[in-house]
């Protein structure tokens, strides 16, 4: 999500990749309810997830759940999330409902609104195999463009508060 001329557009957002934002694990000493950091990588973090209005969380489902990294990296904080919606994309073999039903208890837990019409991508077994490691969203998820585009419009309604 972002803002385009003043107006909020769930065509517009901002692509925030969790490899590009190294959060060592248990690396601050405080709570992080308190809002006290000792480390400027987490201070960065928390004012990168401070100035959003939204979040959709596109996360592939490992094992029924998702990965550390993106556990990690909201656990690092905690009232940066609050009252904001949270639209959960998630892929795989399966789809990801799984994963989708663990994370929203969590965005729950730091008093976000997760959209429940959040998608489950499924994506090919040859592409599951051949595993390569990245995934081309306008190509894996082209198939999937309308029903993205439906639920970022729940999502923005939300924020909105409509």
């Amino acid at each position: 999500m972002a803002e385009v001329g003043g107006e909020t557009t769930p065509d517009a957002f901002e692509v925030v990749d969790l490899k590009d934002w190294p959060l060592p694990m248990d690396d601050e000493p405080g709570v992080p309810a308190a809002g006290e950091y000792e480390f400027e990588h987490t201070r960065a973090w928390s004012r990168k997830i401070a100035a959003a209005e939204a979040f959709v969380f596109v996360t592939p489902q490992y094992n029924w759940g998702y990965p550390a990294a993106l556990k990690n990296a909201l656990d690092h904080l905690y009232r940066e999330w609050a009252g904001k919606p949270a639209l959960i994309v998630t892929y795989g073999g399966h789809g990801g409902d799984r994963c989708a039903e663990q994370l929203r208890q969590v965005c729950e837990g730091l008093h976000m609104t997760p959209i429940i019409a959040g998608p489950g991508l499924r994506l090919p077994r040859t592409r599951i195999e051949a595993n390569t490691g990245e995934i081309d969203p306008a190509g894996e998820f082209a198939a999937h463009r309308d029903d993205l585009r439906q639920s970022l419009g729940a999502l923005v309604a939300a924020r909105r508060g409509t």
